[in-house]
């Protein structure tokens, strides 16, 4: 048995979405995820171009030595677009292998080790009266953990703070698709004060645990925007509402810079959702400056390379937070569902629930309920495309916005 063919198959829900489909010489269909919000046709081009023919007539039961042909055989190593091109053909693999046993992919990967999975959705409002709102809504439907994002007084759109706008739940797209005068389409640009936000910030969770109490697991996401030193002041300004986790409180590819961080406070810490590899997380690892750990498998070199990079973390008592907003597809999505069913050291799964478009181009199996996951009982990875129903929604170039300060400087986000 092998590799007969390979395909790519872009599609636009309302979100871009690049799958990998893998079909044996016996017929089983493997599914895969190569999303990379903002450069989607650079993976398409990557699979398409340069991994679909060295791959065809490789034995596809050989998993572990196709991801090592792939990352050091290319030579050029690391960086998103491969690894997230790496990932798919890994979880297009894995899901073929999983098909072929009859069972779901978790039982290949030493089975579950609980019973369903504790996700977080995303909160958010322009002020404290419409973030409290939101909340309100998000416990009555289960949710015991959330994100909590709000707009900063004086400030305009902030990325991560949907507009409220009823009907937009499950539709909130923070990468925007229309064109400027000259018909291109270019990121929209935000401004940031992060002396207004570390003002801002403290006393929202002071509302919030007045309204909703300490049960309530908080999440809050910084998005990369502060100095180690501006990390370390909202990081120790936080502790008394009891964070879960503070996340990206600043940008982590110097990775001793969160040493700053931990000096000063005892927040828990979650970082790496922008990481594409174990190796940037070597020192925030070994240090044990991170709780959690945020990349996505889409994003990280699939099934293989994450699972190694989670094993890692368990040595040191770090658990995972998987990246899981709805630029992953649902192929994605249930290959992070099957990895923390299985792993030791899962910690939460992020949740954001995929539109009705995107739902019916991909068929799901896992299920969602009361706040938590479970990535169902059908065999592999339990996602299948309907590649008729995504030829109705064309490719739409689409981009994140750009951040910059008052003064113009562009800055992290």
């Amino acid at each position: 048995m092998s590799i007969e063919q390979i395909s790519v198959n872009v599609t636009s829900p309302g979100r871009n979405f690049v799958t990998l489909k893998i079909v044996t010489s016996d017929g089983i269909v493997g599914w895969g995820d190569a999303t990379l919000n903002g450069r989607e046709l650079s993976v398409a081009s990557y699979l398409r171009d340069h991994l679909a023919p060295m791959l065809v007539g490789r034995d596809e039961e050989r998993i572990e030595d196709t991801w090592q042909y792939l990352y050091r055989g290319a030579y050029w190593r690391r960086g998103p677009v491969t690894m997230s091109a790496i990932a798919a053909v890994d979880m297009a693999l894995w899901d073929i292998k999983a098909k072929r046993a009859g069972v779901p992919l978790y039982q290949l990967l030493g089975g579950a080790s609980r019973d369903s999975l504790r996700t977080y959705y995303h909160a958010s409002g322009t002020d404290i009266a419409a973030l409290k709102d939101t909340v309100t809504g998000l416990v009555e439907e289960g949710f015991t953990a959330v994100r909590v994002q709000t707009g900063v007084p004086g400030l305009g759109q902030i990325y991560g703070v949907s507009s409220n706008t009823p009907g937009t739940k499950y539709n909130y797209e923070p990468a925007k698709r229309a064109a400027d005068g000259s018909g291109a389409v270019r990121p929209s640009e935000e401004i940031w004060d992060t002396p207004a936000y570390l003002a801002h910030v403290p006393g929202v969770f002071e509302e919030l645990r007045g309204e909703f109490g300490t049960g309530l697991r908080l999440l809050h996401d910084a998005h990369h925007r502060m100095s180690p030193i501006e990390a370390a002041r909202l990081a120790k300004s936080l502790e008394p509402y009891g964070l879960f986790w503070l996340e990206d409180v600043t940008p982590a590819e110097d990775q001793t810079a969160l040493r700053t961080v931990r000096q000063h406070s005892t927040t828990p810490l979650a970082i790496g959702e922008i990481f594409n590899s174990v190796h940037d997380y070597q020192t925030l690892i070994t240090e044990r400056l991170i709780d959690y750990v945020r990349s996505a498998v889409t994003h990280t070199g699939g099934i293989t390379a994450t699972r190694k990079l989670l094993d890692f973390a368990a040595i040191y008592g770090i658990r995972s937070g998987m990246h899981g907003p709805t630029d992953i597809s649902p192929v994605g999505m249930a290959a992070a569902m099957h990895l923390g069913l299985a792993i030791h050291n899962f910690g939460i799964q992020e949740y954001m629930p995929h539109n009705d478009d995107t739902l019916d181009v991909f068929r799901t199996s896992y299920r969602f309920e009361r706040g938590f996951l479970h990535p169902g009982d059908a065999p592999g990875l339990g996602v299948e495309l309907d590649e008729e129903a995504a030829a109705r929604f064309d490719y739409t170039a689409a981009y994140l916005p750009v951040n910059r300060l008052i003064d113009g400087t562009v800055h992290d986000w």
